[in-house]
């Protein structure tokens, strides 16, 4: 059975930096994306980032530049450097494991960015 914990999300100030942390266990296989998804209250779920197996990366364009996503694959982990970090960032955010035929969700991670 495939599970995925988060870490490393909390609360920090307007301008800070958070590193979220991604681990996968179980059947992933060779082939997969990992990634990163947020939620927040009166919004639709929204592309963070997402990594391939093959490092092919993809970011949602209201963090491009300002978030960096990474994975260490022999650690089935994916990280999230997120850096110059706004209010609006703040959300529940949700790690991803797509593989052929079948997708994963984390119990997600909380971030505010709040002075």
């Amino acid at each position: 059975q495939v599970q995925l914990v988060e870490s490393g999300g909390g609360l920090v100030q307007p301008g800070g930096s958070l590193r979220l942390s991604c681990a996968a266990s179980g059947s992933i296989g060779s082939v997969n994306i990992m990634g990163w998804y947020r939620l927040s209250p009166g919004k639709q779920r929204e592309l963070v980032a997402t990594i391939s197996s093959s490092t092919s990366t993809r970011y949602g364009g209201s963090v491009e530049g300002r978030f960096i996503i990474s994975r260490d694959n022999a650690k089935n982990t994916v990280y999230l450097q997120m850096n110059s970090l706004k209010p609006e960032d703040t959300a529940t955010y949700y790690c991803n494991l797509w593989i052929p035929g079948d997708s994963f969700w984390g119990q997600g991670t909380q971030v505010t960015v709040s002075s």
